[in-house]
């Protein structure tokens, strides 16, 4: 009964499509446990959230609940993913193919979020993303996986979780990357570059561990392999949790 019940909600969602535009837009309220969402979207303009193409006023994409897993693919140029989601124990496998695609989500930005694990996957040009995990609730156990082929890329994205594990593989020319980790008794980037004309900042900033096994004291790690020319790149790594 509950696969008959997702089932028929992912049919509602990927039928939506509005009638003022080409654009593909899906809108989300979901509330409760064990949901599993996919979305295959094909077009130009696709978007995820709740508002519209034209601006105005809108409310965000929210989604709650425990044990979530979103499989979503966006083939096409312009798309958008953005809202807040607070859910533990999820996984998150995001695939975008084209160009200029815009990425601003919060998880667990207003309510907790423990045991995450992101694998996002992005193919195209003149990237925009703005993730953000945690902020002032609970977020342990972040596994993530960002990966991008292309050039142009804007990335702004601040994990304040416990127990991190972020690995970043960038290849693509002209690429502005901002990291922030934050709050973690264990923090640990893995960050592959290749590409000319990078300007890259991390900030790890681990605070003070609250107990725990194994851990003993706070500890920082970046495994930084890179491939560039006229790359700038500064890193600030403090037993501190206020960013420099």
């Amino acid at each position: 009964m509950k696969k008959l019940i997702s089932l028929l909600f992912i049919i509602m969602l990927s039928t939506h499509i509005s009638a003022e535009s080409d654009d593909n837009e899906i809108m989300i309220t979901q509330t409760g446990d064990t949901f599993i969402l996919y979305i295959d979207q094909i077009g130009f303009g696709n978007k995820i959230g709740l508002d519209n193409f034209s601006g105005g006023t809108g409310s965000n994409m929210t989604i709650t609940g425990a044990t979530l897993e979103f499989d979503i693919d966006m083939i096409g140029d312009q798309n958008k993913l953005f809202g807040p989601v607070v859910a533990t124990n999820s996984t998150y496998d995001i695939l975008l193919t084209g160009d200029s695609n815009s990425i601003d989500w919060n998880i667990g930005y207003i309510g907790s979020s423990t045991y995450s694990d992101y694998d996002f996957s992005v193919t195209g040009d003149n990237n925009i993303f703005d993730l953000d995990q945690g902020y002032a609730f609970s977020a342990e156990r972040l596994d993530a996986d960002v990966t991008v082929l292309g050039s142009g890329n804007n990335f702004d994205i601040d994990w304040e979780a416990d127990d991190l594990t972020f690995t970043l593989d960038i290849d693509g020319i002209d690429n502005d990357i901002n990291t922030l980790q934050k709050d973690g008794a264990y923090s640990k980037i893995v960050f592959t570059l290749d590409g000319d004309d990078a300007n890259v900042d991390i900030n790890q900033l681990t605070g003070t561990c609250v107990g725990g096994s194994p851990c003993a004291s706070p500890i920082s790690n970046i495994n930084l392999d890179v491939t560039s020319n006229d790359a700038v790149i500064q890193i600030n790594q403090k037993d501190s949790s206020t960013d420099s």
